[in-house]
């Protein structure tokens, strides 16, 4: 390579890291048998090639990691040789980190450079309304707003992709606005794909007559064994006026209109699949699109509405998950044939986790056949699920941002997930305490120091936290504990009563399970000194509130479902576990959504409070607490 036409490489460093990558590969080979690019001292040109480099964070990562050897051998040794050039490159990483910080406490530990960002930025979140959006989606448009209303002073549009009737619904989109609206996502502006249903139908127009697209009637499998083979399709050289005809005819949804889709003419045998004359146009008569009806008989397909649309609209960078890294090119391929304005593309890693998919298709088999209670069962990873569960807005948010634009895919364990949610909760969730119903002992409380009636004090809710407020406690001689608790005891032991004392175990009844225990009080005990604090009720001096306590497992067995495995094959066959227990009298004034913890057993999300209960709907159980177990991230 000769100097001459390394010349403009260094101007053109800072772009993304996929258009320079073939610039990278022509200075190792330039490099072979040099230590500098130019002359045998650091002149003007290696100097500024080095530091475009350098700030350049994706190729100097690449560079780093050594798969163009000579390249990094070169970067490294101005690095350790020339630290005369490095003053404004270290002041920049100094500004650097300390955004990086600042967006950290933000939500945010990432910083990624957009392309062209200077000249405006859009972003966009494009959710198809066939389902509710699940923590992938969330991924997506949290992603999108950070972008657009935090690292730049841009836009997020918000743009409903209804281009299959078949799949979508009414109750899916208000579902998609309403959790957005609940994640903080607030979009500068709201659009349909079917709002420019004539549009793209121009588009396609313009596409048969400049030749780059034509009507098939190929069978679906055997249009799916060509692609795959490389096979071009018979229909595929059809004139142009043949494929207007035939579209005319799809349009009108006529019995030679629906045996046929439109393909765009792109490639019959291209490596990257995608690139295989993709369908851009079929028929669908059978059900009304939620919102232009029967008006349309034809529908445009996401490959071909995504583009054109984005384009239309204004969108700059279109932030997309690795998923669609594939159709990247036949993006631009509608961008450029069509002659549209660029939009430029951005993929990240979507969220995996164990034991999870995201599937919508799957996801609503579980909800058709009453696997699950609704799309905001618990067990679901909807954005409405972990809500359920008990995940709260803003560890979503900081959990979902903290995993960066990142392209790397992993599987992540739920524990990080949970962890987050904790560090949320622990300081503001009140204490209680519950009680198994199951064998529930009751305790006779004895000694000189035993009350002698019931009688109540002011605690707080929280031991760190005063501003929680305060509860009423009841103190009485007649108790309950817990039949596990009890088991564990010997005679004459030392046990602690959380929040009261301690007291030493006098009479064990006999029997199994154990019905009744005798304690001698001893509030002069060290309660340092016991090995067992345990959770109790005074069963006197106040109401006891009864409740259910539910806990969930994961829905299948294996940590990744592939994509051939049978869902059927891998459901865990019980998935949640119900107890009954008494609750402490405070908990009747909790209502839905409240967020508590449970001495010794965790922290808990109310699904339904006493106040919640429809008349009726409490049925023979009566009225009582429903509460979700919450995950802490630990195993």
């Amino acid at each position: 390579m000769l100097l001459d036409e390394l010349k403009p490489v260094e101007a053109l460093l800072t772009a993304d890291f996929r258009s320079i990558e073939p610039r990278l590969q022509a200075l190792d080979k330039h490099l072979t048998l040099r230590t500098y690019c130019d002359g045998y001292t650091l002149g003007e040109f290696d100097t500024a090639l080095w530091l475009a480099l350098r700030g350049n964070k994706a190729a100097t990562s690449f560079i780093k990691r050594g798969a163009l050897a000579n390249l990094a051998r070169w970067f490294q040794y101005i690095e350790d040789n020339h630290p005369e050039i490095q003053a404004e490159i270290k002041a920049k990483d100094a500004a650097a980190k300390a955004k990086t910080a600042a967006a950290s406490k933000a939500g945010a530990n990432y910083a990624l450079a957009l392309q062209d960002a200077d000249q405006g930025v859009v972003t966009r979140f494009l959710p198809e309304p066939s389902g509710y959006l699940h923590i992938g989606h969330a991924k997506a448009a949290l992603l999108s707003d950070y972008f657009a209303h935090q690292a730049y002073n841009g836009k997020l549009l918000l743009r409903l992709d209804d281009t299959n009737p078949s799949k979508e619904k009414e109750e899916y989109q208000d579902a998609i606005l309403e959790d957005l609206a609940l994640m903080g996502v607030k979009p500068d502006q709201q659009s349909f794909t079917s709002d420019y249903f004539d549009y793209l139908y121009d588009m396609c127009i313009r596409m048969i007559k400049e030749g780059h697209a034509y009507a098939d009637d190929t069978l679906q499998m055997e249009m799916r064994d060509q692609r795959w083979n490389g096979i071009a399709s018979r229909r595929r050289d059809r004139s142009v006026e043949e494929n207007l005809r035939i579209f005319a005819e799809m349009k009108e949804g006529s019995e030679e209109g629906l045996a046929n889709c439109i393909r765009a003419k792109l490639s019959v045998d291209n490596p990257n699949k995608a690139m295989r004359d993709p369908v851009i146009y079929r028929c669908n008569v059978d059900v009304p699109h939620h919102r232009t009806g029967f008006q349309w008989k034809i529908y445009p397909t996401y490959d071909f509405a995504c583009p054109i649309v984005d384009s239309k609209e204004g969108v700059t960078h279109a932030l997309r998950s690795t998923e669609y890294t594939d159709r990247n090119p036949q993006y631009q391929w509608f961008i450029d044939t069509l002659k549209l304005r660029q939009v430029h593309m951005w993929d990240f890693a979507r969220m995996n986790f164990i034991k999870t998919f995201l599937s919508k298709r799957k996801l609503a088999k579980l909800v058709d056949t009453g696997r699950v209670w609704g799309w905001d069962d618990p067990r679901m990873p909807t954005i409405r699920g972990v809500r359920r569960r008990g995940m709260t807005i803003p560890a979503l948010r900081e959990f979902i941002l903290k995993q960066g634009p990142s392209r790397n895919v992993t599987t992540m364990d739920w524990g990080m997930f949970w962890s987050t949610n904790k560090k949320e909760i622990d300081p503001i969730a009140p204490r209680h305490t519950a009680i198994s119903q199951k064998d529930v002992v009751k305790v006779t409380i004895t000694g000189a120091e035993a009350p002698a009636g019931p009688f109540t004090a002011d605690k707080p809710k929280h031991p760190k936290n005063k501003e929680i407020g305060t509860k009423k406690l009841a103190f009485a001689s007649e108790l309950i504990m817990d039949q596990a608790d009890a088991k564990s005891f010997k005679d004459g032991e030392e046990i602690t009563l959380m929040a009261w004392g301690n007291a030493i175990v006098r009479e064990i009844g006999s029997g199994e399970p154990i019905p009744t225990l005798t304690c001698e009080l001893n509030l002069k005990g060290d309660v340092k000194s016991t090995e067992k604090k345990v959770t109790w009720l005074a069963s006197k001096g106040q109401e006891l509130v009864p409740a259910e306590l539910w806990d969930f497992d994961y829905l299948i067995t294996k940590d990744v479902l592939g994509e051939d495995d049978n869902l059927e094959d891998f459901l865990t066959p019980v998935t949640e576990s119900m107890e009954d227990a008494w609750c402490d009298e405070a908990t009747k004034e909790l209502k839905k959504d409240d967020i508590i913890q449970l001495e010794r057993r965790g922290y808990y999300r109310v699904d339904k409070g006493l106040g919640d209960w429809k008349n009726g709907e409490e049925g023979a159980k009566g009225k009582r607490l429903v509460l979700f177990a919450i995950p802490t991230g630990k195993k």
